[in-house]
């Protein structure tokens, strides 16, 4: 499959990883529009509800690179078909739990199962791609997300109003069914498959370098999400009507699209490089809230640059993570793909308190110089990492 140009099977590989991580990110993102209703269902507070929230994230962030790391032996193909088909059966018990343990089990169990079908995607079309579709191949997957957050979660929400919220999850476990049928069909036999110890593949974590390089998304989510969390409580001091605030999450979320497309440009050539100055743009995005929020047509104009620069750095991150590994440990490929993931995590719990914190002792506009403050941080971690690069090639 490594020609220079993408053929229709590869094409039709990319579809089919995408459908997935628009399954899995379907399934992440919508508890949070149900949780009023499942509150509601099982009689329980909306604090104790959000649980399943932050329950499914610290298990993802803790369970994917453990659970990559010991089945790095596993047949790609049969143990993504076998996740899947786990992914389909936790969904359907989702939609007749009847207590609050019984769904956050459920949930727990599918964070485990999602992050490491997410990494396993990211590997799939890194290794079965020509070198340098690698970055738009990467792209559309991550893109599955996006459409999640602007397609899936909507739609998932809506089923809840009319039917009720384990509808939500009839609807999930239907998408699993259309994404196993797919991928049963069309992945391929011919993957990876590296014997190697948990030691061996922990042993990259404490290589300087991917910590690094892990840290350089966790950093630039955390920038964004320091002001995206609070960003209904900016909207309505911007003097933003409460039934315009969902349309303009929607064009948020459909501009971040663009974002993922750009993200693959930026990955075609120089990432790292491209990347330091990506950080400083996102850092005066961030920054200029502070002003532009006072006039409603420019707030919103700014809102929309921060969601373009929301994720540009998703494909070149998790391109540099299995590179690195290629260098320090290349039987760590797959607990390496799992890394950008569980980033994002860390990066958004991180950015979510640090602006919390900062919200809470006064002015709630502050929170877009942490963000900026954030970004310079992750562009000055980018640079080092480029200058170690370079000094790299020379010596070699």
């Amino acid at each position: 499959m490594h020609n220079s140009q993408l053929s229709k099977r590869h094409w039709l590989l990319i579809l089919t990883l995408t459908l997935l991580t628009f399954v899995l990110g379907t399934s992440e993102f919508v508890i949070v529009g149900i949780l009023t209703d499942i509150s509601s269902s099982l009689q329980m507070t909306n604090a104790k509800a959000g649980t399943l929230v932050s329950a499914f994230a610290i298990t993802f962030a803790i369970a994917t690179p453990l659970v990559m790391s010991a089945t790095s032996h596993f047949p790609k193909r049969k143990w993504m078909l076998f996740l899947i088909l786990s992914f389909i059966v936790l969904n359907a018990f989702c939609v007749i739990s009847t207590s609050y343990i019984m769904l956050l089990v459920l949930r727990i169990m599918t964070a485990i199962v999602t992050g490491v079908l997410i990494s396993l995607a990211m590997i799939v079309a890194s290794e079965t791609m020509p070198i340098n579709k690698r970055g738009l191949a990467i792209s559309f997957v991550f893109g599955g997300f996006t459409l999640a957050n602007v397609v899936g979660v909507p739609i998932g929400i809506v089923i809840a109003d009319w039917y009720g919220w384990n509808a939500t999850f009839m609807l999930t476990t239907f998408l699993g069914g259309l994404a196993f049928l797919a991928s049963f069909f069309v992945l391929p036999n011919q993957l990876s498959q590296v014997r190697s110890s948990i030691r061996d593949q922990f042993s990259l974590m404490i290589k300087p370098r991917i910590l690094m390089a892990f840290f350089i998304p966790a950093l630039g989510f955390g920038a964004t999400y320091a002001v995206f969390t609070y960003l209904v409580p900016i909207l309505k001091g911007m003097g933003a009507p409460n039934n315009s605030i969902s349309l303009i999450l929607f064009g948020y979320g459909f501009i971040s699209i663009f974002s993922n497309i750009l993200a693959s440009k930026i990955a075609s050539h120089n990432a790292l490089g491209r990347l330091r100055f990506v950080f400083l743009v996102q850092a005066i995005v961030l920054t200029s809230l502070f002003w532009t929020t006072n006039h409603f047509i420019l707030g919103l104009v700014n809102i929309g640059l921060m969601s373009l620069m929301a994720i540009l750095l998703t494909t070149s991150t998790q391109l540099y993570l299995i590179d690195l590994a290629e260098i320090y440990q290349p039987s760590a490929k797959g607990l390496a793909a799992s890394l950008m993931p569980v980033a994002s995590n860390v990066g958004i719990a991180f950015g979510s308190a640090l602006g919390g914190i900062v919200y809470h002792q006064g002015n709630l506009m502050n929170v877009t110089w942490v963000g900026g403050i954030v970004a310079v941080c992750a562009s000055l971690l980018t640079f080092l990492s480029h200058l170690l690069d370079q000094k790299l090639e020379k010596s070699a």
